[in-house]
C-alpha cells in the first residue's frame, strides 16, 4: 500500500494518522520531493477510474496562472501534473488495483 502524501498539507496528514489508529502503515511517497514518472500516474488515474482532470487541484496558483479556462486532453492533464505536481489533489491511497482520494480521509477506508 502506498499513501500519495504532501505532509503540509491537513487532509494528507489526516488521512495518513486514520490509517496509522487502524494499525495500517503504507509506504509514504513525498511526491513533491519523490515525483511520480508518467507511467505512475497513469497507473494511479486507472486505479482511481477517473480522468486527469478530476485529480486536478484548481486552487494552486500553478493552475489558475497556466490552465485556467483551458480544455486540455487527458494526456495534457497529465504532463501538466508532470511539470507541476502540486496539481496533483492529495492524499491519494493506492492499495494493489484500487486507490482512492481522501477527500475526506474516511474515503480511503473504502479500498482497505
Amino acid at each position: 500500500m502506498e499513501l500519495i502524501h504532501n505532509p503540509r498539507c491537513s487532509k494528507s496528514r489526516q488521512t495518513l494518522q486514520l490509517l496509522e489508529e487502524k494499525g495500517i502503515n503504507p509506504d509514504v511517497r513525498l511526491y513533491l520531493k519523490d515525483e511520480l514518472s508518467k507511467e505512475e500516474l497513469k497507473s494511479i488515474l486507472k486505479k482511481l477510474d477517473v480522468p486527469a482532470s478530476s485529480i486536478i487541484r484548481k486552487g494552486e496558483k500553478d493552475y489558475k496562472e497556466n490552465f485556467k479556462g483551458k480544455e486540455l486532453s487527458d494526456e495534457e492533464w497529465i504532463d501538466a501534473m508532470l511539470k507541476f505536481p502540486k496539481l496533483i489533489e492529495r492524499p491519494i491511497l493506492v492499495n494493489g488495483d484500487k486507490a482512492k482520494v481522501g477527500r475526506p480521509p474516511e474515503d480511503v477506508l473504502e479500498i482497505l
